[in-house]
């Protein structure tokens, strides 16, 4: 929750780039998104290839920010969520969740592996399949 938070509280309205945002539910405390085509071009595939954008402008769909949802579930406990190794692969040129907020999540939330890929939008399998392809293995491998 406080991941989701602290996303939407340090992403100014410009950065969304004509995003739509909507409540939902009897109470109206869900959020549905609907990203624009110049948010899905210009922040989340910007380095991927124009037929992975085309196929991604047309498979959109609104989606949900989970903030009603995860409010009420209860906090992750180290004999459960804690038990697993966790990590993470930064993105370097995503401009949906910053480098900052990368390095947030891995501070707050600590990984046994941290990998970064140079030249990556928020898509990395479409942009850089290959080297996340090799990196989930290295993760694999030392994690195993």
């Amino acid at each position: 929750m406080i991941i989701t938070y602290k996303f939407k509280r340090d992403t100014p309205p410009e950065a969304w780039l004509g995003s739509e945002f909507k409540s939902y539910g009897s109470d109206n405390s869900g959020v549905s998104m609907s990203f624009s085509t110049e948010f899905m071009k210009h922040a989340l595939y910007q380095l991927s290839p124009v037929e992975d954008i085309e196929l991604g402008l047309l498979l959109k769909r609104p989606g949900s920010l989970f903030i009603n949802d995860l409010s009420k579930v209860e906090n992750f406990s180290d004999k459960g969520y804690g038990s697993v190794p966790r990590a993470y692969i930064v993105c370097k040129e995503d401009k949906t969740i910053t480098k900052e907020i990368q390095w947030w999540m891995i501070d707050n939330y600590p990984t046994k592996v941290v990998k970064e890929m140079e030249d990556t939008d928020h898509m990395p399998m479409f942009c850089k399949p290959q080297l996340l392809s090799d990196y989930l293995l290295e993760i694999a491998e030392k994690l195993a």
